[in-house]
């Protein structure tokens, strides 16, 4: 069976949305975590990893208690620097008050700037990125 060009293309294109700020220990695995549940949930053929520019060496302890009550397995989660291969496959980049320079001029970014503190109130920052997931999620269903 022959493969055309446009059929290779469309399965070699990227399904991995990246969440990015600044310690990986916060903001974007909560993000993850409520990406992949939604993404599962309406079957999208997408997942979500997270990264940080400056990554701390474990998740935040709100971040740990909230997303355990959340009801999310966390144990083995640990945040990883962002590499330029991140950048380079991720479908879609968010990004957290943080940098990440796009690799490849196609790459789709969008900036969640000023999300609420984790530390200062889990749930009222839960609540908003949650907020934005579903905008995302809504989004990637349209396309």
């Amino acid at each position: 069976m022959a493969c055309t060009f446009i059929a290779c293309k469309q399965e070699a294109d990227s399904n991995e949305v990246l969440f990015v700020c600044t310690h990986g220990a916060a903001r974007s695995p909560i993000a993850a975590a409520y990406f992949n549940k939604l993404a599962k949930e309406n079957d999208l053929n997408f997942h979500a990893v997270f990264r940080g520019t400056e990554p701390n060496k474990e998740l935040t302890k709100e971040t740990v208690g909230g997303l355990t009550d959340d009801g999310f397995e966390i144990n083995k989660w640990k945040p990883e620097k962002v590499s330029a291969q991140d950048v380079e496959k991720a479908y879609k980049i968010v990004t957290f008050d943080c940098a990440v320079p796009p690799i490849k001029p196609s790459t789709f970014k969008e900036e969640w700037n000023g999300t609420p503190s984790i530390s200062k109130d889990y749930n009222v920052a839960r609540n908003v990125i949650k907020e934005n997931v579903e905008e995302l999620i809504e989004s990637l269903k349209e396309e």
